[in-house]
């Protein structure tokens, strides 16, 4: 362990006992995302909406969980019909994804390993991105701006194009960092690949990687939705290309297979797009990230490291509001089907990152034990007290990142189905109160219904074409 160069480890104490205020709050994204959690699922939207503005900075560049705010009051101001505030917001949202793509991630990935991911701002997921242009497309087409619903569209095609690419890009940037020092990048690798630690990780999240994944960073609802709008805007061609990458990956949504049937009849000018009503189901609340602890099989055989553990993130699921719509329709009725769960987009993703979170965590909690040993092989009192400085220090900075956009949807459903003659369209959530909705005069319509939870009065909109 003497090879080890760490730098003065008293003077790494004393830092570390200055900054120890900063660090003891250093999970306070966790403490706000409860809070507004609690308002947000007993249906308190209005709060909900001022928790999360006061959470956004007014600076010029964004910092800490701005992007997190931004994305979250976006949402609600959607549920609550302010189409033009949570375009703004969303818009907000976007620029701030921007401005992080355009910044270095070195000094960020610096700062998570000698304390955690929580001081790092929170700069979104691939999937973030693409529901903010799929929400920001949707305010449009509510607001009859089908022009700019076509733009949202488009960029959130291409940000689910340009993922893949971009994740390999970051898991190199990780395997630079670990290799930079070669002595201790071997302390991370040992731990790392210990099978205890796997053993460790595999008791306390049994289930990491038990579920279907989806294509890479793709969202079948974003890939659908473009489908039927450019479909309905008259370009089936495009629409063609998207519904059949839908029904690759949905290939059991008999109305995704009928309405890729239509749209090459259509283009084969055998027939044409009317008459026809889309039901979109926007069902439940999407996971929440919760905090577990693991000791980490100690690479110093020795009681002078008083702590050396990590603690990690995990996806916890949250329900459904109803398993399925109904809609009565001239005496037929159609039942809702699954395009997209959210907690497989979600997951899909986390898992990708997951080895670099773990990696971070790993590095960080090395670092501080290595400190604690160096400071105790120097036998003073001073170098004892900062050792036990560092300890405090090591297991109060040891916190997840738990940050993740609270307000998405469990999962997104779809029926199709003809307008009904008298403009009368009866929605029935399985073993619920019927909701009544009138259908303008229209060629084509799409209805919109969001339940949160099964306490929740719907929301609703009719967008017609």
């Amino acid at each position: 362990m003497g090879g080890v160069r760490l730098g003065n480890p008293i003077v790494l104490a004393i830092v570390t006992v200055l900054n120890f205020p900063f660090f003891i709050g250093c999970n306070a994204p966790k403490q706000y995302l409860t809070a507004f959690n609690k308002r947000f699922e007993s249906m308190d939207y209005e709060n909900s909406a001022l928790f999360a503005e006061k959470r956004i900075g007014k600076r010029e560049n964004p910092k800490g969980e701005d992007l997190l705010w931004a994305l979250q009051l976006g949402t609600v101001e959607r549920i609550r019909q302010d189409y033009q505030k949570s375009t703004e917001c969303f818009d907000k949202a976007e620029d701030m994804l921007k401005y992080y793509d355009e910044q270095s991630r070195i000094a960020d990935g610096l700062g998570s390993t000698i304390a955690s991911d929580n001081v790092v701002p929170y700069r979104g997921e691939e999937y973030d991105g693409v529901m903010i242009n799929v929400y920001k497309a949707l305010n449009f087409m509510a607001q009859g701006e089908l022009d700019l619903a076509r733009v949202e569209f488009n960029r959130a095609l291409d940000r689910q194009r340009r993922a893949k690419e971009k994740f390999s890009e970051e898991i190199s940037k990780l395997k630079s960092e670990v290799e930079e020092n070669q002595q201790e990048g071997e302390l991370y690798k040992s731990s790392i690949e210990d099978p205890k630690t796997r053993e460790r990780l595999a008791e306390k999240y049994p289930n990491l990687y038990e579920f279907e994944a989806y294509p890479d960073f793709v969202n079948p609802f974003a890939t659908y939705l473009a489908g039927i709008y450019f479909n309905l805007v008259g370009d089936h061609s495009k629409a063609v290309d998207l519904l059949k990458e839908s029904y690759g990956m949905v290939n059991d949504n008999a109305y995704i297979a009928e309405d890729l049937a239509v749209t090459e009849d259509v283009l084969d000018g055998d027939g044409e797009l009317r008459d026809t009503v889309w039901l979109i189901f926007e069902n439940g609340l999407g996971p929440v990230k919760k905090e577990f602890r693991v000791d980490l099989p100690l690479f110093i055989a020795t009681n002078k490291v008083k702590y050396a553990g990590i603690a990690l993130p995990k996806l916890e699921y949250r329900d459904i509001a109803y398993e399925y719509l109904t809609a009565e329709v001239d005496g037929q009725v159609y039942k809702t089907c699954l395009v997209s769960d959210i907690d497989r987009v979600v997951q899909t993703e986390f898992n990708k990152d997951f080895d670099g979170i773990l990696t971070r965590a790993i590095i960080s909690a090395t670092a501080k034990a290595v400190a604690q040993y160096a400071l105790e092989e120097q036998g003073s009192s001073a170098a004892s007290f900062a050792s036990i400085a560092v300890a405090i220090y090591s297991f109060a900075s040891t916190a997840a990142d738990v940050r993740i956009w609270t307000t998405l949807p469990k999962e997104f459903e779809v029926a199709r189905f003809k307008k009904p003659k008298n403009g009368r369209l009866r929605i029935t959530p399985s073993g619920s109160i019927p909701l009544d909705i009138e259908i303008p005069s229209c060629n084509n319509a799409v209805v919109y219904v969001r339940y949160t939870t099964s306490q929740a009065p719907p929301v609703y909109e009719v967008m017609t074409f």
